[in-house]
């Protein structure tokens, strides 16, 4: 569960929410002399980007405002959050300043089930009830 700062209200549970799609299209100059073709293209057709997404969202429970948000769509990170009509916020400053590799869940490798390839290797997992009730470290990737 996400748990969204509103800029209104603060931070509230995202089931307070509702999603309004992708933030920055500009509305066209002259809807009249569009094609149906480039009309439905207007309505319908949205980026569907892997990593920082800028989107709008209505805090629909509580004050009723849109915002935006830019979200990154692998890890849910919200990066920024920020009124309507103001410019998207630099994405790319905050992802130069990490100096860490990313750890998530998410795998690019090869064998990675995200590329289509292969299933992923289960050679090295063992489960036996003795040793995971009593374990405390977190396998390799996880996060806390």
């Amino acid at each position: 569960m996400l748990l969204i700062s509103c800029p209104n209200c603060g931070s509230r549970d995202e089931t307070e929410f509702h999603y309004g799609g992708q933030a920055h299209v500009p509305y066209p100059e002259n809807p009249n002399e569009l094609t149906d073709r480039q009309w439905a293209e207007f309505l319908f057709y949205r980026d569907n980007t892997k990593g920082a997404f800028a989107e709008r969202w209505l805090h629909s429970t509580g004050c009723r405002q849109w915002f935006n948000m830019l979200r990154d769509t692998v890890t849910y990170d919200i990066q920024a959050v920020y009124p309507m009509g103001t410019p998207r916020p630099d994405a790319a400053v905050k992802a130069t300043a990490r100096t860490t590799p990313e750890t998530g869940t998410a795998s690019t490798a090869a064998d990675s089930t995200t590329t289509g390839s292969a299933a992923p290797s289960t050679s090295t997992t063992s489960i036996s009830p003795s040793t995971s009730e009593t374990s405390t470290t977190a396998p390799e990737g996880a996060i806390k």
